[in-house]
């Protein structure tokens, strides 16, 4: 079998860290490569931007510990800041990741793009986002999977609304004089 290269979003949200229990349990093998990808938004003072990727590191160094139980998975933490959809995008194509595994939540950057596909279209693997439900029953996570396979993905293109002319509208809606 082929090693992976999965790269998981990292976000302070229940939704994500389901997603990454999910992911290891039921995706993840020994000697794939897993990345936590954290993305600060931006700021504008130094010490505000130091201290906002200093808690993104820490948020991944607690999510590295929910993979503990992958004994030869090679793990990497990056911490980067820009715009969420924008910089998951630009940092999974330059990675080359094979797996995004996102937690769906209200506020999940899938959501936020202009059109639903767009982000999604422009990655070159496979996405997996994983909703967690509010019951969990003894212990077990109860989550759902969405696959969102980006090569059988097809977007029909816009309807127009009504139909287009050639003709000038004073050719076609002209009337003839009555000759008396």
């Amino acid at each position: 079998m082929e090693s992976q290269r999965v790269v998981v979003v990292v976000e302070d949200a229940a939704a994500a860290r389901a997603a990454l229990q999910w992911a290891v349990g039921n995706f993840i093998r020994g000697g794939d490569s897993i990345t936590l990808l954290h993305v600060c938004p931006p700021a504008r003072s130094r010490r505000k931007r130091r201290r906002l990727r200093l808690g993104g590191f820490q948020l991944a160094l607690a999510f590295k510990d929910l993979c503990n139980g992958i004994a030869e998975a090679k793990m990497e933490i990056v911490v980067t800041e820009g715009e969420l959809g924008e910089t998951v995008v630009a940092t999974v194509n330059q990675l080359g990741a094979t797996t995004l595994v996102v937690g769906l939540h209200d506020k999940s950057f899938l959501y936020r793009a202009p059109s639903p596909y767009t982000r999604v279209r422009s990655l070159g693997c496979r996405v997996l986002a994983v909703r967690q439900h509010a019951t969990a029953r003894d212990g077990f996570l109860n989550a759902d999977l969405t696959q969102i396979e980006t090569i059988s993905l097809h977007i029909p293109p816009p309807k127009i609304p009504f139909p287009m002319f050639t003709l000038p509208l004073g050719v076609i809606w002209r009337r003839s004089k009555r000759r008396r």
